[in-house]
Formats: C-alpha cells, structure tokens, sequence
C-alpha cells in the first residue's frame, strides 16, 4: 500500500494553529464583528454561492480573477494583523511582501505558504460568524456539494485547474512522502485545496467552542489520520480526484460521536449525585 505522511502532518499543525490563534485573538475578532453570526438561512446561501462561484469560474477571465483574488488575500492580510497589532503602518507590511513576491519572485514554495497563511487567517476570522448549528448545517452541505460537483458535473475540478494555472495560492502542493516519483521521474506530489483547509480549521474552531481544547485538538488528529487513511487508497488505486471535505469530516465525525456521548455520561452522572 502507497500511504503519504506530508499532508496529513500538516493539516494536523494547521489545525493547531488556527486553534492557538483563534483563543487568542476571538475577543478582538467578536469586538471588531460585533458578535455578529451567520444564521442557518445565510449558511445555506453561503454555499450556493460558493456552488456558483465553482461553477463559473472557468469562464472568468484570468486578469479578473487574478486581480480578485490578490485583492481579498491583500486585504485579509491587512486585517487580521490590525486586529492584532491595530496599528495600520504596520499592518500594510504583509499585503506589500505578499505583493512583492507574487509579481517579482513567485515559486511553488512562496505558493504553498501564502496558500497556508491565507487558510488560516480567513478560518480564524470567520470562525467567530458560525455558531455550531449553522455549522453542521454548513458541514453536511457543503460535503454533499463537493461529492455533487467533483463526481458528477466536474466543476469542482475544472475551476481548480483553471485557478491552478493563473498560479494563485489556493491550494497546497506538497511532496509524497515516503518519495514517490512519476511516470516522467519527477517527485509526485498531492493536490489539497484551500476551501478544504478552511473546512478543517472551521471545525477545529466549533469544537474548540462545543467542547474543550482537548477535544478540539483530538478532532484535529482525527481528521489528519481520516485524510492519512483516504489519501492511502487514493495512491494505491491511482484514484485522480476525490473529495476533501468528505475526507476530512469522516475523521471529525468520529470524534464527535465520541465526544457527544461522553459529555452526556457526565452529565448524566452529575445529575445522579
């Protein structure tokens, strides 16, 4: 059996990250988005849109979309680092290096770590707009589009050649390890989507919100050892594409189960006495 340790390691880390930094800046993300959160209704809309957006991205011109998407990276950079810093001088610093590079001395390493900081600046950010219902309601939709438009209509995989091909960081490309090469001799490497990373650390953060940090990180592992397990069957059976999402919360599932029934023992214990 063909198995890779990469990815599922660094899910595991991007989730712990997106876990330390949302404890530590929440308050100043509810002060700035005055407690503001997503109801079921626009959690539904929400993924429509992100369905039509999937769906006619490959009809966008490059230039647009290249200016669309470094705008909203450039201004969530911006962001989130006032929020920590509040100060916009130095606020500004990362949009103009994430700028400088992007034109001048782009690479694949330069794109898989902007891609990394991208997902886990916009999880953390907009964690604090989802409250748990709206969050499963997100979760099992969003899954159920990601089956939708991967294995039947193909959309999901056309827009992210499209968006792969304009070199903008929305997803990882990271190395197999152990080294695995190509018919052609190069390294083989996986393909994980910025949408799919987003997904993990939101359901990081929910735990975190449900439950306790150790929970939280419990489900991190889970959902890196789910990926760990699907990414093995995906390599052994030479299987092209697959869905992330549905990767990622068969592992969260478990430990909610677990946790769920666990949390009700204990209460049911604390009512006893």
């Amino acid at each position: 059996m063909i198995f890779d340790i990469t990815l599922p390691l660094v899910l595991f880390f991007l989730n712990l990250a997106v876990i330390w930094l949302y404890k530590k800046f929440e308050p100043k993300i509810k002060k700035t988005v005055e407690e503001k959160e997503l109801s079921i209704k626009e959690a539904i809309f929400l993924v429509i849109l992100i369905a039509i957006f999937v769906s006619v991205v490959v009809f966008v011109p490059g230039i647009a979309l290249k200016t669309m998407f470094i705008f909203v990276f450039s201004l969530s950079l911006f962001t989130f680092v006032y929020i920590g810093t509040e100060k916009w001088y130095i606020a500004i610093l990362p949009p103009i290096i994430f700028l400088v590079l992007y034109f001048f001395q782009w690479n694949i390493y330069w794109l898989n770590l902007f891609a990394i900081i991208f997902a886990i600046l916009i999880t953390v950010y907009l964690g604090s707009f989802f409250n748990w219902e709206t969050t499963l309601v997100f979760a099992v939709l969003l899954t159920s589009m990601d089956i939708f438009l991967i294995f039947v209509t193909g959309s999901m995989v056309q827009a992210a050649k499209t968006l792969r091909g304009h070199e903008l960081p929305i997803a990882i490309e990271l190395p197999i390890i152990p080294i695995l090469y190509t018919n052609n001799g190069q390294i083989a490497s996986m393909l994980f989507g910025l949408g799919d990373l987003f997904f993990a650390g939101l359901l990081s953060i929910q735990t975190l919100k449900k439950f306790e940090e150790k929970t939280a990180i419990i489900s991190a592992i889970a959902m890196s050892a789910s990926l760990f397990a699907f990414e093995a069957l995906i390599l052994t059976y030479s299987i092209h594409v697959f869905p992330g999402t549905l990767m990622i919360i068969c592992g969260w599932l478990i430990t909610m189960a677990f946790a769920t029934i666990t949390k009700r023992k204990r209460q049911h214990q604390i009512h006893e006495h």
